[in-house]
């Protein structure tokens, strides 16, 4: 296996992860809204798939629109949390 098809499928296992975290986010909010950085994101990935023929922009825009989408992840999850009345309290 080479090291390019090892770095495809660890992108492509990365943003399967997001995409199943992203839709329980969504399900448990009721929100189907695409934030501004999750559009950056997928733009980032869009960019990687276009400028792919050359590997260090193509990567690094990957990793960019991976890291972008955990960000955002983390952002909303932290988000909708902090907000909701505690049920003890």
């Amino acid at each position: 296996m080479s090291d390019t098809t090892v770095y495809v499928a660890i992108a492509v296992g990365a943003l399967a992860i997001l995409a199943i975290g992203a839709v329980v986010v969504w399900r448990r909010d009721g929100s189907t809204s695409i934030t501004p950085l999750a559009g950056l994101a997928f733009g980032c990935v869009a960019c990687g798939i276009v400028f792919g023929d050359d590997r260090v922009v193509g990567y690094s825009f990957f990793a960019a629109g991976i890291t972008l989408a955990v960000i955002d992840t983390v952002r909303r999850s932290r988000g909708s949390g902090s907000s909701r009345p505690h049920a003890g309290a």
